[in-house]
């Protein structure tokens, strides 16, 4: 298993899709196929043995989808297929997706739909706030799809959930898992409304490494994004700042540990790095499984350049074990 993974040939080419109508979702490849960028074939890779899913005994995932159903919410475990949907479910925790479940990204390492978006449902906030509190929940994930159809990014949507789920659950602990808010004045704007009910844990991904961004995150801006984790520590130097990075895109030791360094440049305080598993033949390449030791190795880098928390690991993801993480709140 070579340690110095093969690049990936770009190719331009034209976005040949259709205005769609509100809800309509785009998957796999009718999603991939029209976004800016190709990629080269790559072989598939063979499994390795430190990559598997425990299904855990019992129907905790059923019966957690069907409450979610009826109170017409979504989770990123669900839509992003994220491989530890059984032991998080199983477990009763769950990172609750809003906004609806239709992005306005074509991220190629994505799962979630592209399309355009409907109109924000006022009653979701009170609807989510209900559920997390019957759950009997004492830490909460919110993230959401990229809203670049609205002026704030969806950012008083943020904290029209925030509210309502402290008020629901007095003394519970949210991380809000938020979009870039790329775009003229949005972050601005986005961090003004953020700033009347911040969150007890403030998480961006960064993803991958800058040289990649091209062809994993289109739509996207490397730099954007570390700025708006310092200007939001910056504002809020008592809020924990997050950020997380998949490995097995094409990029090396080298590029990852240089992300690090920047995300600690950045004021950001813990990090999630994990393993990328393609979700379909269509989504961006799989290159790499980097070993077990690899992770630890990146776990014992971030520890000694000033992270307060790495999760580093094959099965690791942005909000896995993520009450864990920040245990150290007050």
């Amino acid at each position: 298993m070579s340690s110095t993974p093969r690049s990936i040939p770009l190719s331009v080419v034209a976005d040949a899709s259709e205005p769609l109508e509100p809800g309509v979702r785009q998957v796999a490849g009718d999603k991939i196929g029209r976004s800016p960028v190709a990629f080269a074939e790559a072989p598939v890779l063979r499994k390795p043995s430190w990559i598997r899913v425990r299904i855990p005994s019992g129907n905790a995932v059923q019966a957690l989808k069907s409450k979610l159903r009826s109170n017409r919410l979504v989770t990123v475990c669900e839509d992003a297929s994220c491989p530890n949907i059984h032991e998080c479910f199983g477990h009763g925790t769950a990172t609750f997706m809003i906004m609806g479940d239709v992005c306005t990204r074509r991220c190629s390492f994505c799962d979630v739909a592209h399309g355009r978006p409907k109109p924000l449902d006022a009653d979701e906030p009170r609807r989510l706030a209900e559920t997390i509190a019957d759950m009997g929940l004492k830490y909460v994930v919110i993230t959401s799809v990229d809203r670049d159809d609205l002026r704030d990014g969806g950012a008083q949507h943020f904290v029209d959930c925030i509210r309502e789920t402290r008020t629901a659950k007095p003394g519970i602990k949210i991380e809000v898992l938020t979009p870039d808010f790329r775009g003229k004045g949005r972050m601005e704007r986005a961090l003004e409304i953020l700033a009347t009910d911040p969150p007890d844990v403030f998480n961006h991904n960064i993803e991958t490494v800058p040289d990649l961004y091209r062809n994993v995150r289109p739509g996207a801006d490397y730099q954007w994004s570390l700025t708006l984790l310092q200007k939001f520590k910056a504002q809020h130097p008592d809020v924990p700042t997050k950020s997380g990075i998949m490995l097995g895109l094409g990029e090396t030791m080298e590029q990852v540990q240089a992300t690090l360094r920047d995300l600690r440049a950045h004021d950001v305080e813990m990090v999630t790095i994990g393993q990328y598993l393609q979700p379909s033949p269509a989504h961006h390449p799989l290159l790499r499984y980097w070993t077990p030791d690899e992770f630890k190795a990146l776990e014992d880098y971030g520890y000694s350049i000033g992270f307060s928390h790495v999760a580093s690991g094959p099965m690791v993801r942005s909000s896995y074990h993520a009450d864990r993480q920040a245990a150290g709140l007050a």
